[in-house]
This record gives C-alpha cells, structure tokens and sequence, in this order.
C-alpha cells in the first residue's frame, strides 16, 4: 500500500513511550546544569527517522541518526537515503565525539583531531541502548571510557545479563525513566562523577598555566 512521508510522521504520534520518558529529559538538563554539566540527547536508531520525528519527544533531541528514505516533491519515498545498521550506529557515535553532525562531511569525520579538541569526549558520554543493534557502540563506549546501559523488559532480561556478565555495558536497568529509579539514580550519579573529573583536570591544568608547566627549573627532586 503506498504511504507519503506524512504518513510515517503520523504513525510516530501514536508512540507508547516507556514510564517517565516524557519528563527525563527537562529532568536531567536540569540536574545537569545545577552540576555545571551541560546535556545533550542524541538518537541514534535503527528504525525511521519520520517515524521518530512524529513522536512527542523527537524535539528534545540534538540530532537524530536514523534510516530515512528520498522522498519526491508528492512527499512519496523512491529510495532509500540512509540505512542505519548495528555496524553504521557506531559512526554516528564518532560523529558526535568530534561535532562533525552532517552526515554528508566524511572528510571532517576522518581528518585526524586531537582528543582534546574533541567537542563531546567520549569519557563525557553515556549511551543507553535497549537491542541487539545497540551492543557494537556500547562496547566501544565502554573501550574509550564512557558508560554504557542496557535498558530491558522483563522478557529480555537474560539477553542484558549476559551483556552485563560479558563486560558489554556498565549496568543494566528496567526501561522505566521515572524519578527516583535505579536508571535515573545512576545516571545522575555519572553526571556528578563527569562535573568532578572535569573540576579536577580544569585544576591540575590551572596549576600547570600558574608554573608555567610541569617543570620547575633547579627544583629539587623530592619524589
């Protein structure tokens, strides 16, 4: 049966979302910047990206990399666009490190940066994933220090256990956002774990710029 691109868009509206999603994320922008964190919500998805743009939170994220397709000026798809695969989400993940968000700049996202020019760290991340597609970023979250959740319902919570047992993500928690849950604890707890580690480098840097570097010239050697 034929569809237009508004018609996918509608299917998003009729989205049951899980407990407490409506409200998470005014909840964390707000806890973050009382920790002088600022947040941002990126989606990276292997479903439609029109559905996802009809359901009621699609404005509260920053970008949203999901399959799309090429749509004719009746709004009636002839191609698909982009193709979002287990292996494909881990770009995604490489384009938010850097801020290289457009998907058409390949060059930028391979040009080599320093990782202090980073604009998002990946030690500042936190991916929550709830499907198999999700395990190859959640992995590499965890390789280059940032955390990882896998968000289960009860049907599969042997499948997020294993991932636990495994060293695949850091924990695994009941898919309910409400406050005062186990998920929303946790990671606000990382959020004070990033705002700490970014005071303590932001010091030892400061100490470094009042010496003018790390060495003192005819300092005796006390260690």
């Amino acid at each position: 049966m034929p569809f237009t691109r508004a018609d996918l868009v509608e299917k998003g509206r009729g989205i049951v979302l899980f407990p407490g999603v409506e409200t998470w994320f005014g909840r964390i922008n707000a806890f973050g910047a009382q920790q002088g964190v600022q947040v941002e919500h990126y989606i990276i998805s292997s479903g439609l990206r029109e559905i996802i743009e009809g359901c009621g939170i699609s404005g509260e994220f920053k970008e949203i990399y999901a399959s799309e397709f090429y749509y004719d000026s009746t709004g009636a798809p002839v191609w698909p666009k982009l193709a979002v695969n287990f292996t494909a989400k881990t770009q995604f993940v490489y384009r938010i490190n850097k801020g290289v968000l457009d998907v058409s700049d390949d060059k930028t996202l391979n040009d080599s940066m320093p990782d202090d020019s980073k604009r998002v760290p990946f030690t500042n991340m936190i991916y929550v994933g709830d499907g198999l597609s999700d395990v190859p970023c959640m992995k590499m979250m965890r390789s280059y220090g940032g955390q990882a959740i896998a968000v289960y319902q009860a049907a599969n919570r042997p499948g997020v256990e294993e991932l636990l047992a495994r060293g695949r993500v850091d924990f695994i928690f009941p898919a309910d956002y409400s406050p005062g849950t186990a998920l929303d604890l946790t990671v606000k707890d990382i959020i004070r774990k990033m705002a700490v580690t970014d005071r303590l480098v932001e010091e030892n840097a400061q100490q470094l710029r009042t010496i003018g570097g790390d060495d003192l010239m005819g300092q005796v050697g006390l260690f």
